[in-house]
């Protein structure tokens, strides 16, 4: 078998009572690692701290991988400004976490007669999230509700951002405004005689 050292350096081939015969005086096991190569590759290891470390690596995977999914916010026509903008905050969260959000107008009674209205607030909250959200399925009645799909939109975010970078003046150095030319310097102004006597050619008194 091949065998590889603690420290990944290659001790060769060796047989397998020599190899056992090293992982024993390092205290350490032996793991075979490539089973199907020619020759087998074993490597000299603590096996208990391996599986720990797999086990973290994995752990830690799973804990940034981000769950996406549809989130769903629901409104009424005649919503409060102050219910409002509390809705309208948690559907931006949703979108900077990474989900899709489900918008739902829900409508009572008479107030399906009038789409508009729910249309009127499905248009205030896309124009909220502009610069996080594109609009992914446009308003549309769904029975007695009005629904709209909003998706992340990183592109949008980047673009707002840099929008809010160069309205307050921030950007990469040598990226301002060129400075004002000053002009000759006043000892070569146009006109001026180079020996400082007066103009019109007459000697100063």
């Amino acid at each position: 078998m091949r065998l590889v050292d603690p420290e990944g350096q290659q001790l060769g081939i060796r047989p397998l009572p020599e190899a056992l015969a090293i992982a024993r005086q390092l205290d350490l096991d032996l793991v075979e690692v490539a089973p199907l190569a020619n020759p087998p590759v074993c490597r000299v290891m603590d096996y208990g701290k391996y599986k720990f470390d797999e086990a973290q690596k994995a752990k830690e995977s799973r804990r940034k991988t981000i769950s996406v999914g549809i989130k769903e916010m629901k409104y009424r026509p005649k919503i409060g400004p102050g219910d409002f903008d509390t809705k309208t905050r948690q559907v931006l969260k949703f979108l900077n976490e990474g989900h899709k959000v489900k918008v739902t107008i829900m409508f009572r009674g008479r107030e399906v007669f009038h789409p508009e209205l729910g249309k009127k607030i499905l248009d205030r909250v896309a124009e909220h999230v502009d610069g996080a959200a594109r609009v992914e399925s446009e308003p549309r009645l769904d029975g007695r509700n009005m629904v709209m799909v909003l998706a992340p939109d990183k592109r949008a975010k980047q673009a707002a951002a840099a929008r809010a970078a160069q309205h307050d003046g921030v950007g990469p150095v040598g990226s301002g405004p060129p400075t004002t030319d000053p002009g000759p310097p006043a000892a070569e102004a146009v006109g001026a005689p180079p020996d400082g006597s007066a103009p019109g050619g007459e000697e100063g008194r």
